[in-house]
């Protein structure tokens, strides 16, 4: 079977020759029994580029064919998100009993927030070290914590040792192969090699160390590869599927207002001389007021901009094409189809001037923190102290997950959130606010964000008391229909509190969520009458 699957691109690509033994088909590997209920399985992949296309697709196809759901559930460990396609399809076949540490998909949410599911999201600069440190593995065997059963992972080449050449992502795959008791690699041949593009370090036991070395953006510390014990290999199956990556989020009118806004804020910090001609070390959220920052960026006055980000988009290639961008680190280019294309044609270009890293490294808190890093994420909502939600739905409908976002938000120089003043509804046209009293969960406290941005204005929130940063928030940037509303709260909650001598940041704890239970009412709208 071996010698029938050796194609002329995995001989070019797998430069292990004892390694060709292992070359088989997933249905090989399935049908042989390997794969069983309860196993503990990490794949490679972030945010949708870099996951395995064959091997989980085969084991839906399985699942299906045999009626085996609710009857074959893992465990799935991923650096972040993957293919919504192919988690919601895990998801409704019943294969997933628990998932970390972030994830995507219509139907893994919902099954989620009905508990069919367990999900723990964490931060992504922690996920990787608790996972080598066994926090997911509770289960010993003697006094060796037990691994994870098998990685999954996609590689674009395997070098002369054996090791592993990632693709347009590396995430948590370093941290999955080092903790895996056995591992398959996909080797995806319809993508061209990436070697050179990767700094790859492993997590060890604190204390850690690498990121010591690490003074610039531009800066490497580790290996172009992931080490890999060929011993531990069991299977090298090849792949032809493509990333299957979304087209890029449009600007719109609200998106480019809030870019407007940041540009704006830029100008007058290097004005003011709090920040350099050429900024700080960038990083930017995903989505259309992303793609609208770095856009705008494209055509604005900064150059030699640096950026230290999780994920590079579509807008980042005009700015290199502008020559505004200087030098990037992430852990995953998550270009659109049309941005792939771009990408590959502009390699010779590029590939100096990016490199990929382990998730550990590219949110690490100490990196971000001594790179002087400018923060920039968009939550579900922000209240009026500061306070910032970027995982539940009021309070209680998990979305995605925390990500990266307090990883840079907590450790910037300069931390940004942005969002839409409202989003609309089906019954309510204006929206709902994204500008609350209080958030009904709480990801980012008050002491962590600088600056809040919607289409309506900046608030500069640095070095303000509560009753200040509030009228600053509602005044700047809470939309007019709710402006009326929200200083109705505020100025009730500073008089009621005002009586027992408590309005250092007041509020009335029995109506503070009253805009959330009104828009879960049939009402579904935020618009309320009184307080």
């Amino acid at each position: 079977m071996a010698s029938k699957l050796l194609t002329e691109g995995i001989k070019s690509r797998v430069r292990r020759p004892s390694l060709f033994s292992k070359l088989t088909t997933i249905n090989e590997v399935i049908e042989s029994g390997f794969f069983k209920d309860g196993m503990r399985i990490g794949w490679s992949g972030f945010t949708g580029v870099g996951y395995p296309k064959i091997t989980p697709n085969a084991l839906a196809d399985y699942v299906e064919k045999n009626n085996l759901q609710g009857k074959l559930k893992f465990d799935l460990f991923v650096g972040a998100s993957t293919s919504a396609e192919v988690e919601d399809r895990w998801a409704k076949n019943g294969m997933l009993a628990r998932r970390y540490p972030y994830q995507l998909g219509k139907i893994l949410r919902s099954e989620i927030n009905k508990n069919h599911i367990k999900f723990a999201d964490k931060h992504l600069s922690e996920f990787p070290l608790d996972l080598v440190s066994g926090y997911y593995t509770l289960e010993k065997k003697g006094n060796v914590i037990e691994k994870l059963d098998v990685a999954i992972v996609e590689a674009t080449a395997i070098t002369e040792r054996g090791n592993i050449i990632p693709g347009a992502s590396i995430g948590a795959a370093p941290e999955i192969v080092q903790t895996a008791s056995k591992v398959i690699i996909e080797v995806n041949t319809a993508l061209p090699s990436f070697e050179g593009l990767h700094d790859i370090t492993l997590s060890k036991f604190a204390p850690y160390k690498f990121p010591n070395l690490i003074q610039r953006v531009d800066d490497r510390v580790g290996t172009t590869y992931i080490p890999c014990d060929p011993d531990k290999v069991i299977a090298i199956i090849e792949s032809k599927e493509p990333d299957h990556t979304l087209n890029s989020e449009p600007q719109d009118e609200k998106s480019q207002g809030i870019a407007n806004h940041i540009l704006d804020l830029f100008e007058h910090e290097v004005t003011m001389g709090r920040l350099p001609p050429q900024l700080l070390p960038l990083q930017s959220g995903v989505g259309n007021i992303a793609n609208a920052i770095i856009g705008g960026l494209a055509n604005g006055p900064f150059t030699d901009v640096e950026v230290w980000t999780e994920v590079i988009q579509d807008t980042f290639l005009d700015f290199w094409e502008h020559h505004k961008l200087s030098f990037a680190s992430a852990t995953s280019v998550g270009f659109s189809p049309a941005g792939f294309k771009r990408f590959y044609e502009m390699w010779n270009e590029l590939k100096d001037r990016l490199v990929l890293r382990s998730q550990s490294v590219s949110n690490s808190p100490e990196v971000i923190r001594r790179l002087g890093v400018i923060a920039m994420n968009t939550p579900i909502e922000f209240d009026i102290y500061a306070h910032a939600n970027s995982t539940h739905v009021c309070g209680t409908k998990m979305l995605n997950g925390l990500g990266g976002s307090a990883d840079f938000l907590r450790n910037s120089k300069l931390s940004i959130i942005h969002t839409p003043s409202t989003r609309p509804t089906k019954k309510d046209p204006i929206g709902i606010s994204c500008i609350v009293p209080m958030c009904s969960h709480v990801d980012h406290t008050e002491h962590d964000l600088d600056i809040l941005v919607t289409e309506q204005g900046l608030a500069d929130v640095r070095g303000l008391a509560p009753i200040e940063r509030a009228r600053l928030i509602i005044d700047k940037c809470a939309h007019p229909e709710y402006r009326p509303i929200l200083n109705d709260y505020l100025n009730l909650a500073e008089k009621e509190c005002m009586k027992i001598g408590a309005a250092h940041e007041p509020h009335l704890l029995d109506r503070v969520f009253k805009m959330h239970s009104n828009v879960l009412s049939e009402n579904n709208t935020m618009r309320i009458n009184s307080w």
